[in-house]
């Protein structure tokens, strides 16, 4: 233990334990702006500085350990000259067109800017403009970019892709897109985790709210929304409301007060998902097919965009099972609309994710009979649809809780968990149980698959199936995602079945999620996903009686002709540019 004094306050902390921690830990506050725990400790904004007692210069306090003795003073009027001198500098390069900006009100530098009272900014302004594509769904302002080096590193680190570099020298250095390469050159996995930890509006999905405006003005058109498990948890953090007071039947009100026609739980098509899944997983097991490689999920487009940049050769391993997103559109476009009577291409399919690859999945083409167009037309991720809540004015405290709309308004606790790690693979088992062996499992028989906490990026099970046993392995982000494949690849690890998240913690933890600066909520989320499905009167996929009947009615059987038509794709339909050392 190492005891010293901070603001004349006696504090004693383990050794090796950083000013700014040590700080911390007795309730005192320093600032910071580049700084995230384990990913960015490299004090590149200089923000966090603090006075040394017998230093001469100050020292940064995220990457300084403590000693013995020190007497450190977070306040002192040479630290408040050098802080605000810093943040005047970062402002005179840095958008201040706060009022425009998506992050306003939630933005770190808008923060301590207002905290250090600063008002003046005495340096000229010196603004960079890069080119930007700005149909791509991810969105780069480089005159918002403070050079905080975040998502280079969470690129990097997090997520193994190294699409972010620093580029340049001196005051000339800068982030770009790495390898001197357009956005649509790289191997972007549109994750969106660059975006969740920008501290500023550097980073933003592309903002598609106002085609879904445009869509519910349009009289000719019929409007149909689904949400997602995932957001549930997450869009109540943006009106300060808790789980319990944020339900997914008050995010449907709220639709059908924007003016949408039909509302849905997207828990409906993770169902219809694993209908699909679950048996193509038998099919494959049962033919000896994953001997040589595991099925891998598909239902993850950020993981699917990682796999045909970095993995081409592992492509035909995934399932051919459409997402839930995708699956939800196309049975719109042909079931749906047949039993309201709507031609397909007057309905517009809005999807309501906690993701910003599901913008680039929403690419993917439907030919269905004389239908010639998308599963779905557009995409807003949480924080959008947060947005078009405030742009109404709406009272968050008057929403209803609302179920969704018929002929398919049921979802099951097997479809709610999919928003988490684990729960993908965990109501797939629950299914895959109940046709190998005529009856259903305990509904948590494969709890074990579920991740425990943050640090646990991988998780191995092996189940019994009446005799015959299932190796199982589920992994979250990208970089622990690279490390399974590689241990694959040396003959160290052979599995059944594989899920796999692009997201840390999985869509709980999406790129489209609320931001709050410098905390990972993704566990806590999924903890509410799991809290919802042991409260579930329905907590198995096969048992939704308005799955039941689609199948009766319309696509026949799990694996049929018209199911192949509508809710499966062909993976090498189209291609991702492949990373520099695939080429």
């Amino acid at each position: 233990m190492v005891t010293l004094k901070i603001d004349n306050r006696t504090v004693t902390v383990p050794e090796g334990t950083t000013i700014l921690d040590a700080a911390a830990q007795v309730n005192i506050t320093i600032p910071k702006l580049c700084y995230l725990k384990k990913i960015n400790e490299i004090a590149a904004c200089r923000v966090c500085a603090v006075e040394l007692e017998g230093k001469e210069r100050l020292v940064t306090s995220c990457n300084n350990v403590v000693e013995e003795g020190m007497v450190i003073y977070t306040n002192s009027p040479k630290v408040r000259a050098h802080r605000r001198n810093t943040v005047q500098l970062i402002l005179s390069q840095h958008d201040c067109k706060c009022a425009t900006c998506v992050k306003s009100g939630n933005c770190s530098l808008q923060k301590i800017s207002n905290d250090l009272n600063i008002y003046h900014i005495p340096f000229g302004e010196r603004l960079e403009h890069q080119p930007w594509d700005n149909e791509f769904p991810l969105i780069r302002n480089s005159a918002k970019c403070i050079k905080c080096m975040r998502c280079v590193q969470v690129c990097d680190k997090v997520q193994s892709l190294s699409v972010w570099d620093l580029e340049g020298t001196g005051a000339r250095s800068t982030v770009n897109v790495s390898g001197s390469r357009t956005i649509n050159e790289a191997d972007c996995s549109l994750c969106g985790q660059c975006i969740t930890h920008c501290p500023v509006g550097a980073l933003t999905e592309r903002d598609d709210t106002e085609k879904v405006w445009e869509a519910i003005a349009d009289p000719k058109k019929m409007v149909v929304a689904q949400v997602a498990p995932a957001v549930r948890t997450a869009w109540g953090e943006a009106f300060g409301l808790t789980p319990e007071e944020a339900p997914v039947g008050k995010i449907l009100d709220a639709l059908k007060r924007m003016g949408v026609d039909y509302v849905f739980d997207t828990a409906f098509s993770a169902d219809l998902t694993i209908m699909e899944e679950a048996n193509e997983f038998l099919e494959r097991f049962q033919k000896g097919e994953t001997k040589l490689r595991p099925m891998f999920t598909s239902c993850c487009p950020g993981w699917v965009r990682f796999l045909k940049s970095q993995y081409p050769a592992m492509v035909p391993y995934l399932s051919s099972a459409k997402s839930p997103q995708q699956m939800f559109g196309a049975t719109m476009k042909s079931y749906f609309a047949e039993c309201i009577g709507v031609k397909p291409e007057n309905i517009v399919t809005v999807s309501v994710m906690p993701c910003v690859a599901k913008k680039g999945e929403r690419n993917m083409e439907l030919y269905y009979q004389e239908y010639a167009g998308h599963d779905v037309d557009v995409v807003i991720t949480t924080r959008e649809l947060t947005r078009m809540m405030r742009s109404m004015h709406m009272q968050v405290e008057s929403l209803e809780d609302r179920p969704a709309d018929s002929i398919m308004g049921h979802g099951t606790g097997a479809g709610v968990i999919f928003g988490a790690t684990g729960g993908v693979m965990e109501a797939a088992l629950r299914t895959a149980y109940y046709l190998v062996n005529g009856r259903n499992p305990e509904p948590d028989a494969f709890c074990t698959v579920r991740a425990k906490d943050p640090e646990t990026g991988i998780v191995r099970a092996e189940f019994d199936f009446g005799g015959v046993v299932v190796k199982t392995a589920v992994v979250s982000g990208l970089g622990n995602t690279r490390a399974l494949l590689e241990e694959m690849q040396r003959g160290q690890g052979q599995y059944d079945f594989v899920e796999v998240m692009a997201c840390p913690g999985g869509c709980v933890g999406g790129g489209g999620q609320p931001v709050h600066d410098g905390q990972e909520l993704a566990f806590e989320r999924g903890k509410n996903l799991y809290h919802l499905d042991r409260n579930s009167q329905l907590r198995f996929s096969h048992e939704n009686p308005d799955i039941i009947k689609l199948y009766q009615d319309y696509m026949q059987a799990p694996m049929s002709h018209r199911a192949h038509q509508l809710l499966h794709t062909d993976h090498q339909a189209w291609e991702m540019p492949l990373a520099p050392h695939r080429r």
